[in-house]
């Protein structure tokens, strides 16, 4: 493998350093290189590529927006056999305690960012976007993404729709409860779905949604710091409802209540706030459901019947 990223990083150093880690997905390790220190994360599956890109093309949007700071993405690089490998920028980060507050503008920042295009275009009188080939971002007016992403290793489609509670359903909430009816048959389960699916639509009635760009995973293990400010990773980004991110971010703890202040400051919480945040969280259930077991089954039906009252 290390002559493989020899080769393919044209480099003539190739020093492992610090300690080997990763998640319960990948493997990662540092490397010295002849152009500076890189991040290699490893996956053995036949699917690795295709979350690594999806995660190279969320960095990569991300970063176009000069809101976030993110690792710079470099290559994905085909193993022998089975798997890939996904180099980036390598970045000494620690957990996040200085800096919450910060990113909590800068998440917002990034939710904002679509929405300003917009605006900036009808002043201007340009036209809309498409999504994909562009060197800078361009206003898009649908919800979706130009290619697969992951959450975990679930791939996720991310085609094009007009309007979000069709995407959100569609796309996220019935493509999660597909495995859980193949994975499980649960009969609770199937009933609470087949009830709550169709009482999503008017809890958007009132709202305004422009798709923002999100990260798609934003839990305390996608965060961290270092002596400038805030980085983000892991992202699994989509054009969406600004509200899921912070859903996934108020589940599990590690974010302050001075992050949520600082991104409210800029996005103020729009009426029904609450109860689609708890759709948001059903959704993370779902996906944890699908990802470590029947442990999970319990919190996701007792937020189906809660949404349901």
């Amino acid at each position: 493998m290390e002559k493989l990223l020899k080769i393919e990083l044209k480099t003539s150093i190739l020093k492992a350093f610090g300690s080997a880690g990763g998640g319960y997905i990948s493997q990662g390790q540092s490397y010295e290189t002849d152009s500076g220190r890189v991040f290699v994360k490893i996956n053995h599956k036949p699917q690795a590529r295709k979350m690594f890109e999806g995660e190279m093309a969320s960095l990569e949007a991300i970063q176009k927006t000069s809101t976030l700071r993110v690792p710079q993405p470099i290559k994905v690089i085909d193993l022998p056999g089975e798997g890939a490998m996904f180099v980036m920028e390598y970045l000494k980060m620690k957990n996040l305690s200085k800096h919450p507050a910060k990113l909590g503008e800068q998440i917002a920042d990034l939710h904002l960012h679509n929405q300003k295009l917009g605006e900036k275009l009808k002043k201007e009188g340009n036209t809309v976007g498409k999504g994909a080939g562009h060197s800078e971002p361009q206003y898009l007016d649908k919800f979706g993404f130009h290619t697969v992403t992951c959450c975990g290793f679930i791939q996720q489609v991310n085609e094009w729709q007009s309007d979000w509670p069709t995407f959100f359903v569609c796309h996220r909430l019935q493509a999660q409860m597909d495995l859980i009816e193949k994975a499980y048959g649960d009969r609770e389960a199937r009933e609470l779905w087949s009830q709550l699916k169709l009482k999503i639509p008017e809890m958007f009635c009132d709202v305004e949604i422009v798709p923002a760009l999100l990260h798609g995973d934003l839990w305390a293990g996608n965060v961290a710091e270092d002596d400038f400010g805030p980085i983000v990773f892991d992202p699994a980004s989509f054009y969406g409802h600004s509200e899921f991110d912070l859903a996934i971010a108020g589940m599990f703890g590690g974010f302050s209540s001075s992050f949520f202040s600082a991104y409210h400051s800029k996005i103020p919480k729009a009426p029904g706030f609450e109860k689609r945040n708890k759709l948001y969280q059903l959704f993370n259930y779902i996906n944890h459901w699908n990802h470590f077991g029947i442990e999970y089954r319990g919190s996701t039906l007792n937020v189906m019947r809660k949404l349901l009252k």
